[in-house]
C-alpha cells in the first residue's frame, strides 16, 4: 500500500477495473503524450517511450498489453478506507465578447491587478464592485467585455473560455481567456445559496434554473453574485488551430473526455486514472482511462474528480448534468 497526503493506494490488478477491456485506449494516448511533455518524478523512462511513438492512427492492438506490462494498478481510497466518491464535470465556455465597452458589452473581465500578490487575501467580489480603492486597482486592467454578468461568473468558475470578438474591420477573431490568478477568497456556490434561501429546489439549481431565477428577480442579481467572494483574473492568449484545450494545473493542454481535475494530495498530476462512474447523458456505465491534469478549489478529497467535457453548448450540458458516484484506480509505472 502507498500513502499519499490525502489518500492511500491499495495495489490490485487490471482485472479489478470495471470494463477495462472495452475502453478505446487509442483515444487516451494523446492525453498521455501531453502529460509526458512535463513528466513527473519517476515517469522519465515511460515518457521517453511514449514520446518516441507517433500519434496512433490505425491498429492499436499493442497498446493494451503495453499498458498492462508497464503499469501497476492501485485502488484509490481515503485514509479511512472509503473507496467511493464524487464525479462532477466542467467545460470551456464559448462566448461573444468585445475588446472595448459598448452599449451591448458592459461586463468587464480583468487581468490580475498590479498589487494582487502584495495583498492576500485580496478584495472580495463585493468590495471590488463597491470600495473605491478596490475599484481603482482594477482600473485599466480590463481585457474583454461580455454581455451577461452570469456569463462572466460562469467563465470564472470554469477557469477559462474561448472568446469571439468582432473587430473594427468587421472580421471575427478568437482568443482564449486563460486563468491568470484569483483573489484568494473562498469559492461559494450561488446555486447552493439560492437553495438555502428557499429560492430554488436542489433539482432546479442548474445554470438554466439559475438564469431563469435571475430573469424573474433582476433586482437581486448583484446580491446573488456577491455570495461568491472569489474573483478570477485572466490573460488573453492565441487560440490554436486546430483548437487545443486550455492548459490545466499540470501546464499541459486538456483533452476533452480524457482529462480530469483532481486533488493533487490524492493523485499527482500526470497520473493515468481509471474512472468507474455513470455517463450523465446516456445513463450507461462510464468506464474510461483519463489523465489527472488539473485541479480546482472544489476538488478536494481522495476519490474526487472533475471531468473535462470540452467546449461549447453540448459540453456545457454534459458538465451541468455530471454529478455521479465515482470509484477510481491509478496506474503507476512498475
Amino acid at each position: 500500500m502507498l500513502e499519499r497526503p490525502k489518500a492511500r493506494w491499495v495495489p490490485t490488478g487490471f482485472d479489478a477495473l470495471p470494463g477495462w477491456g472495452e475502453d478505446a485506449l487509442a483515444e487516451w494516448w494523446p492525453a498521455l503524450r501531453q502529460s509526458c511533455s512535463r513528466p513527473a518524478v519517476g515517469w522519465q523512462r515511460v515518457c521517453e517511450h511514449v514520446l518516441s511513438r507517433p500519434t496512433i492512427d490505425g491498429d492499436a492492438a499493442w497498446l493494451r498489453p503495453w499498458v498492462e506490462r508497464t503499469f501497476q494498478v492501485y485502488r484509490v481510497e481515503s485514509p479511512q478506507g472509503q473507496d467511493s466518491g464524487l464525479l462532477t464535470g466542467y467545460y470551456e465556455p464559448q462566448l461573444r465578447a468585445s475588446r472595448t465597452p459598448t452599449a451591448q458589452y458592459r461586463v468587464p473581465l480583468y487581468a490580475p491587478p498590479a498589487d494582487l500578490n502584495k495583498r492576500q487575501p485580496y478584495w472580495t467580489r463585493r468590495e471590488l464592485d463597491t470600495v473605491p480603492a478596490a475599484q481603482a486597482a482594477l482600473k485599466g486592467r480590463e481585457i474583454a467585455w461580455l454581455e451577461d454578468p452570469l456569463d462572466a461568473l460562469v467563465v470564472q468558475i470554469q477557469g477559462s473560455g474561448q472568446l469571439l470578438f468582432q473587430d473594427a474591420d468587421g472580421r471575427l477573431s478568437a482568443a482564449r481567456l486563460a486563468f491568470a490568478g484569483h483573489n484568494g477568497q473562498p469559492y461559494r456556490s450561488v446555486g447552493a445559496w439560492l437553495i438555502s434561501q428557499g429560492q430554488l429546489k436542489a433539482s432546479e439549481a442548474s445554470w438554466p434554473g439559475i438564469k431563469d431565477w435571475v430573469r424573474r428577480n433582476p433586482r437581486r442579481l448583484q446580491e446573488m453574485l456577491w455570495q461568491n467572494p472569489r474573483m478570477v483574473f485572466f490573460a488573453l492568449e492565441p487560440l490554436p488551430e486546430p483548437i487545443q484545450g486550455p492548459r490545466g494545473a499540470q501546464a499541459v493542454p486538456l483533452t476533452p473526455a480524457r482529462s480530469i481535475a483532481v486533488d493533487p494530495g490524492s493523485v499527482p498530476y500526470g497520473t493515468p486514472v481509471w474512472l468507474a462512474s455513470t455517463d450523465p447523458t446516456l445513463a450507461t456505465p462510464l468506464h474510461r482511462l483519463v489523465m489527472a491534469q488539473d485541479t480546482g478549489s472544489a476538488i478536494t478529497g481522495a476519490v474526487r474528480a472533475d471531468y473535462f467535457w470540452g467546449w461549447g453548448d453540448t459540453a456545457a450540458t454534459q458538465a451541468g448534468r455530471t454529478r455521479q458516484n465515482l470509484r477510481m484506480w491509478v496506474l503507476w509505472p512498475r
